[in-house]
């Protein structure tokens, strides 16, 4: 898709900005930089803990591939106030209706062959930091679109308020995942089922290493 310089340059700063005071005045770290593909057709799929992460993770990305955009479909209720929809809108969001949304599916579709795309399979927020389950749309979505799927794990930024300092928080991103086996099967609801549980256990694997101390680290005594 086509993008400007300009909105380019308005993107990265953005996330530059909430990103400095991120990993400066606060302690968010990535970590799995190198899975992330430097082409287009890319689906970030995230646990959703709170709303730091719809610019931590555009920003985890961009601080080491500048000038892209990431896409990301968010709830209507948020483009209602006509500044906030120019800003969000902007940055790369676009409306999803709650429910069966034709419209933005197609988009998302379309998005999916070329762009990069972050979206939270849970489709809602769970602020106490545990995984919910996938929507089953987001299977059908990967089956259709057949992109790279990099699955993010998310902790701590749940716990973060603003101004805050010294706050912890983690963005993990997994290899990519396999689904060559399921692509092989039916366009059917089952399929898409076993696709958005194995990207939600890719997640689940990722909660685990993000909160697991690696042995080296362990010998220092710095855990």
């Amino acid at each position: 898709m086509k993008v400007s310089l300009l909105r380019r340059f308005w993107v990265t700063f953005v996330a530059t900005t909430i990103g400095l005071y991120a990993s400066g005045c606060n302690r968010f770290r990535t970590k799995g930089s190198e899975h992330i593909p430097r082409q287009g057709g890319v689906l970030f799929a995230a646990n959703h803990i709170s709303g730091y992460e719809t610019v931590l993770i555009p920003w985890a990305i961009l601080k080491i591939q500048p000038w892209q955009m990431i896409w990301a479909p968010a709830k209507e209720e948020l483009f209602n106030h006509p500044f906030l929809r120019w800003f969000f809108v902007s940055l790369g969001a676009f409306p999803v209706k709650r429910g069966r949304d034709v419209r933005a599916t197609a988009v998302l579709s379309k998005l999916l062959k070329t762009e990069k795309v972050m979206l939270f399979p849970e489709g809602t927020r769970r602020p106490d930091g545990s995984l919910g389950k996938g929507n089953r749309g987001v299977g059908k979505l990967i089956y259709d679109a057949r992109p790279v799927v990099i699955p993010v794990a998310l902790t701590g930024l749940n716990h973060w308020r603003f101004p805050g300092i010294g706050q912890r928080g983690k963005a993990h991103f997994g290899p990519p995942l396999d689904l060559s086996d399921l692509y092989l099967l039916d366009d059917h609801k089952e399929t898409h089922q076993m696709i958005v549980e194995r990207v939600m256990a890719a997640i689940a694997d990722g909660l685990v290493k993000s909160t697991t101390p690696s042995p080296s680290l362990k010998k220092e005594g710095r855990f």
